[in-house]
């Protein structure tokens, strides 16, 4: 068999969502990545589900099979604190931080709720290795609206080239420039206390630019500046 030759690829590690009690392995990311890869052209999906710590390993290690020039990894599971799937989501990190370099991976997305209230670890699993940048949620997140966010930010993202990933106001731009469709005040989920969240305080942005000097950042407020609507007084003057 020929092999695939498109330079980029997404890695969808994908647990079962359950969203009610007929949803049998019904729901899943997977058709709308498809359809970004289309979209954006020279994009490869590949996927593979998970339900444990060794079925996670055992699925980055079934999908990473050869190095594209960019790669994103999408994590999609229900999350909890510092758990992805009950997963610890240090361990997540850790190993697509070990494998980042050899596959070239750039960035990864956890599509779960509440994982991305840890920034700072977030930070410290970015560091030393070849990840640029990370997104997730700080509250839960209602499963198609966050879906069409995060394919919205995949969207932008595999538009860089290489020197783009060593600019971290390039990164920003990209990220505001994925947002900027939706309404950063809509409601998209909870905190642990059943309070309203809206999208702008739940999504958190970490960006490592490539390059000697370069720390991990939270850039989530650069971020929302930039996507947010105008305020009253430029939307007078057009």
């Amino acid at each position: 068999m020929a092999p695939h030759n498109a330079n980029r690829g997404i890695l969808v590690i994908e647990a079962p969502w359950e969203l009610d009690e007929g949803d049998s392995n019904r729901s899943s990311v997977v058709p709308f990545i498809e359809g970004i890869a289309k979209f954006v052209g020279d994009t490869e999906v590949y996927y593979a589900n998970f339900y444990d710590k060794k079925s996670f390993n055992y699925a980055l290690d079934c999908l990473c099979k050869r190095p594209f020039k960019d790669t994103l990894v999408y994590i999609a599971a229900h999350g909890n604190r510092k758990k992805i799937n009950n997963v610890d989501m240090q361990e997540v990190l850790r190993a697509i931080g070990n494998k980042s370099k050899k596959y070239n991976i750039t960035g990864v997305i956890l599509g779960s709720c509440y994982v991305g209230k840890n920034t700072d670890l977030i930070e410290a699993m970015t560091t030393g290795n070849n990840l640029r940048w990370c997104s997730g949620y700080s509250s839960s997140a209602e499963w198609l609206p966050a879906t069409m966010v995060d394919c919205a930010i995949i969207s932008q993202i595999l538009q860089l080239d290489d020197p783009d990933y060593k600019d971290r106001d390039e990164m920003i731009r990209t990220f505001a420039d994925a947002i900027a469709p939706f309404n950063v005040d809509y409601v998209i989920g909870e905190d642990n206390k059943g309070r309203a969240v809206v999208l702008k305080d739940s999504l958190q942005f970490i960006v490592q630019p490539g390059g000697q000097g370069y720390k991990p950042k939270t850039v989530s407020g650069d971020v929302f500046s930039l996507a947010g609507p105008a305020d009253d007084e430029d939307t007078a003057d057009q």
